[in-house]
């Protein structure tokens, strides 16, 4: 009886969770005039709203945008995160555990207040409407995190390893990306998947720096849909579903690695 009440309560949130989902795909597959509160299903399926909705938004340079932005602050925010996990794991110093707290608290400041004084920063080194720019903010923004995420994880990997190649004639940093390095697989790839996902969905600071349309990613140009006196919700729900689509399949493909990451975090940190 018990299990049956679990399952049941498990099976109410599950459907919970997949009715706005439910709501985003009537969207992108009905007509304008369809009413979702009287039909359960669209009454014809309008393939034709991702077309329009591809042309309108101009969703294949959204997507290249987002990609370029994307892989590039991933790419800055690994390496940067990895050599300052592996610095606050194997310094014990007093001053390195003040920074690594300080940096941790600042986990709590809502990215969001710091827009204007970033505005300003941006605008004297001519980062408005440029990818490096926006590689370098969503890079830093997501930083803390991650470092307190690789500190826990490198913290539990015996130091001999890296003596034993320093002794052998490396040098503390090729020792940190011959050796250690390649262990972290598991927390990289969460954190990839983690913070790759808000740096894709990132609105708050794009809508400020990326102005012109040309550098849009698909926050931005879906957003494209909403209007003065109202929204074309068909089209911002087809749009939607594209932008979710490369998001959805690389955690699919990574899913198994995203999980053993976070576990093995969660029990070594």
């Amino acid at each position: 009886m018990k299990k049956t009440v679990c399952y049941i309560a498990e099976g109410f949130i599950i459907l919970l969770f997949l009715f706005p989902f439910y709501i985003m795909f009537y969207l992108a597959l009905s007509a304008k005039e369809d009413n979702i509160a009287a039909e359960w299903f669209p009454f014809s399926l309008q393939f034709q709203n991702f077309a329009d909705a591809w042309e309108q938004a101009d969703l294949g340079g959204a997507l290249f945008n987002s990609f370029i932005i994307t892989f590039g602050a991933v790419i800055i925010l690994v390496f940067c995160a990895a050599c300052g996990g592996y610095a606050a794991a194997r310094n014990k110093g007093k001053i390195n555990r003040i920074i690594f707290n300080v940096m941790i608290l600042s986990m709590m400041v809502p990215g969001i207040i710091n827009t204007v004084p970033l505005y300003i920063i941006m605008r004297r080194i001519n980062g408005i409407n440029s990818y490096w720019a926006m590689m370098l903010l969503l890079a830093c923004q997501c930083l803390p995190f991650s470092v307190f995420m690789y500190e826990g994880f490198i913290r539990s990997i015996e130091p001999a390893l890296e003596e034993a190649a320093v002794i052998d004639g490396c040098t503390r940093f090729s020792a940190f990306w011959k050796i250690v390095f390649p262990l972290l697989k598991p927390i990289t790839v969460t954190i990839i998947i983690m913070q790759g996902v808000g740096i894709w969905n990132n609105y708050a600071q794009a809508v400020f720096f990326l102005q012109n349309q040309n550098y849009h990613t698909i926050p931005l140009a879906v957003s494209t849909f909403f209007q003065a006196y109202g929204a074309d919700y068909n089209l911002l729900a087809a749009g939607v579903m594209i932008g979710m689509a490369p998001i959805v399949i690389i955690f699919i493909l990574f899913q198994k690695q995203f999980v053993k990451g976070l576990s093995t975090g969660a029990v070594k940190g």
